[in-house]
């Protein structure tokens, strides 16, 4: 599509002498125009207050996107023309359908590791902001253009594999692991947790570890077993959320990997002895925690296996930029293993191409989760409350609707998608699922009915409405011209949200767009006794509806049909 920014800037650039695009900005208030250029930056140059630079350059600027333009204290305003605007729009959703704001390959990699939940324990409500982030990334950064790798990095090594062996040693006979396996793991480790206050049994379970990368047999037998049958709940949960992976593969793929580091960084003069541990000093990177590499046990830590992980996958995916989505509490950890991946002999595309997207935690009302005490709510659990209690709402307002049980999935599972992706990933968040499911506010509900309501006058219609059907001085209202200014930033929006990493962006737009278009409808009679005023409008409308599928879908969400 037409950038407007772009064409403004070369209006610009044949009057002055420097690159104006960058300094073009789009216009908040609507009322006082669509995009606006500081004058002041000419000032010096041209030896003129910028008030006369801005009337000098809106008397010699003539162009048929330009409606009108105006000075306004050394500002020059561009209101862009509505009709030109409007037919660019149209003509490229005609072009596209539903890749609208799509774009082409670009030829960049880039790698999201997302979800990452620990084997042996509950796909809980505390791994639901990392893939519900992870996941929205993935698909936006695929959406323009990026050759994106979904990387879903297992926890399923680690020093809790030897405390739920020591566990399952003590008690194993006590637990029926053939139906629902990981509740009962869980139980074991809330309890071997608790013996651990015992210097003794912590050492067993230190012991236990240590056996596990020697490739004890015994130990090596119940890794696997407890990894079997996490990843066969994991996948029913991805199943339900609509999430699958191009890669699944846990931290133990990387623990070969350990001497190949040590041996880089002892050859880079980078290792050092510090309490029997291998440890690299990252003073000099303005770090003060040195980044363990090998314990003083010679066992390895999660640290060296995330080295490991960047390695390979600059030598599998060739990325460009690889994006871990991770609790803030993980920010000194990525910030040591980034900082020692520069001494890996790697190409420096690889280590700048490093980044970490951080996330506030959600909360119960009772404080802060823990596996270790037993405090968390399953992710399952939560899918099936939201679900139960959607498919309610629904029924007091369309006790007759077909499909109920599959509209209330995606009315549920919606609610709990978009109700993480609104505020920014940085905050901490109270979860509370009757506020996500609300039809009225800034919610998944209240889109999914927008898009139902629309859909509902296209089934009224009952004739598709083509793009020479539209007659464009018939949306020449500022509310048909505000929809369509936001059609045309759907793609820009996308682009601020990678940009940003930050998909509560895009979430904030779905929803003033859904808001805008509940405005035109109660304001318009959309299937007006004039034709041609009905089939613009329907056009328009039609337009509207598919953003904002798409941009649901983006994140992660169904449009039902009917609700």
């Amino acid at each position: 599509m037409v950038d407007l920014k772009k064409e403004l800037s070369n209006l610009l650039d044949e009057k002055v002498n420097i690159k104006t695009y960058d300094l073009i900005k789009e216009i908040k208030e609507k009322e006082k125009g669509d995009y606006t250029f500081p004058c002041f930056i000419l000032a010096k140059e041209l030896h003129k207050a910028p008030m006369v630079i801005a009337d000098e350059l809106k008397d010699s600027i003539n162009s048929p996107i330009v409606e009108k333009i105006e000075s306004v204290n050394g500002y020059l305003n561009f209101y862009i023309n509505k009709e030109y605007l409007t037919k660019l729009v149209f003509e490229e959703y005609e072009n596209t359908k539903d890749h609208f704001g799509k774009e082409e390959s670009n030829g960049k990699t880039v790698c999201v590791e997302y979800s990452s939940p620990n084997i042996a324990k509950p796909f809980h409500i505390g791994h639901m902001r990392t893939t519900l982030i992870g996941h929205a990334l993935y698909n936006i950064y695929k959406y323009l253009g990026y050759n994106t790798v979904g990387i879903n990095h297992l926890g399923d090594y680690g020093t809790q594999f030897g405390k739920l062996i020591e566990g399952y040693k003590l008690w194993g006979n006590e637990y029926d692991l053939s139906t629902d396996p990981i509740d009962k793991l869980v139980e074991i480790y809330v309890r071997i947790n608790q013996e651990c206050e015992n210097p003794e049994v912590l050492e067993r379970c230190r012991n236990n570890f240590k056996l596990l990368e020697e490739g004890d047999p015994y130990c090596i037998s119940l890794w696997k077993k407890f990894r079997e049958l996490s990843l066969d709940e994991f996948y029913e949960t991805y199943k339900k959320l609509g999430i699958e992976f191009d890669s699944i593969k846990g931290e133990a793929s990387y623990v070969d990997a350990k001497e190949n580091i040590i041996k880089i960084l002892e050859k880079n003069n980078k290792l050092e002895i510090s309490q029997g541990a291998k440890i690299v000093n990252l003073e000099e990177d303005g770090i003060n925690t040195p980044c363990i590499i090998e314990k003083s046990d010679g066992s390895s830590i999660y640290a060296t296996r995330d080295l490991a992980a960047i390695m390979y996958r600059a030598k599998t995916y060739d990325y460009d930029k690889s994006i871990y989505v991770t609790g803030y509490e993980q920010e000194l950890h990525f910030k040591q293993v980034f900082a020692v991946a520069k001494y890996l002999d790697l190409d420096p595309k690889y280590v700048n191409g490093l980044v970490h997207v951080s996330y506030g935690m959600y909360r119960l009302k009772e404080g802060k989760m823990s596996t270790r005490k037993g405090n968390f709510i399953k992710l399952e659990d939560i899918i099936k409350d939201a679900v139960s209690k959607a498919k309610d709402k629904i029924l007091e307002k369309n006790p007759d609707l077909e499909d109920i049980d599959e509209v209330a999935k995606k009315v549920g599972i919606g609610a709990i998608i978009f109700g993480d992706l609104y505020n920014s990933r940085i905050k901490d968040e109270v979860f509370d699922i009757d506020e996500m499911l609300e039809f009225q506010g800034e919610t998944c509900p209240y889109i999914q009915y927008m898009c139902v309501r629309i859909k509902s006058i296209l089934r009224k219609l009952n004739t598709e409405v083509l793009i020479n059907d539209v007659k464009y001085d018939k949306l020449h209202d500022d509310l048909s011209y505000d929809l369509v200014k936001q059609i045309y930033n759907f793609n820009n929006v996308l682009k601020e949200v990678i940009d940003k990493n930050e998909p509560y962006i895009l979430s904030r737009y779905l929803i003033k767009l859904a808001q805008t278009y509940s405005e035109y409808y109660n304001t318009f009679k959309i299937l007006s006794d004039d034709i041609d005023e009905r089939n613009s409008r329907v056009y328009l409308i039609s337009i509207v509806m598919n953003v904002l599928k798409v941009g649901c879908n983006l994140l992660g969400i169904e449009i039902p049909e009917k609700m």
